[in-house]
């Protein structure tokens, strides 16, 4: 059987990507795709508990070392339980974040090194790699209005500092200059605007890999 589609999205909180991914999951089904929405940290029980425990904003005394960890443990269940077997059932995988987060948030954002946190996720991942990556991009500022308009409160990544997410950016930035198989997205404009694009660059994806 012919091997499934990975696809993530990834970008700075407040980013629209949520809404984007709705969008293309119900794209994606009318083209009669078979199709495995999910995310990260979760996807499944043991990564869904993970998430709690890393989101909570009670949280305050985890260590930067402690949280990378417990994002590649969350990773390496969500992979083996979930994501290898769509793939080797030939389905299209829709993953909210993956390991561009891991390398943005905690390599950039908390300081410890984008090859630090490859080391760690190499055990993780087994070479479970992505074949394209929606990365949307907006500035801090933005990012930051959007986090704040209608929450009642904020999760513990989200409760950072300016200067974290700022950092944060960067890393997305430095991979999309690198990563060949990331495709970038502005997400500035209106939602419309951000789909059609999405839209076109899916497509793209999906006639390569149709032609394997």
């Amino acid at each position: 059987m012919k091997r499934g589609l990975f696809l993530t999205l990834e970008g700075v909180d407040g980013c629209g990507k949520s809404t984007q991914l709705a969008f293309l999951t119900e794209y994606l089904k009318q083209k009669g795709l078979d199709v495995l929405l999910t995310r990260e940290p979760g996807g499944c029980a043991i990564p869904e508990q993970v998430r709690q425990i890393l989101l909570n904003p009670e949280n305050r005394e985890m260590s930067a070392e402690t949280e990378m960890l417990l994002y590649a443990a969350a990773r390496a269940q969500h992979i083996a339980e979930k994501i290898l077997p769509a793939l080797e059932a030939g389905r299209v995988v829709l993953c909210d974040r993956y390991l561009d987060s891991s390398i943005a948030y905690q390599g950039y954002g908390r300081g410890l090194g984008e090859q630090r946190v490859r080391q760690i996720n190499w055990y993780a991942q087994e070479h479970c790699m992505p074949d394209a990556t929606f990365l949307f991009l907006l500035e801090v500022e933005r990012s930051f209005e959007r986090i704040r308009q209608g929450r009642q409160s904020t999760d513990r990544l989200e409760q950072e500092g300016r200067g974290f997410f700022e950092r944060v950016d960067d890393g997305f930035h430095a991979l999309a200059e690198r990563e060949t198989r990331i495709r970038v997205i502005d997400a500035a404009r209106s939602v419309e605007q951000v789909w059609a694009e999405l839209r076109q660059k899916a497509d793209e994806v999906l006639e390569q890999w149709q032609d394997i």
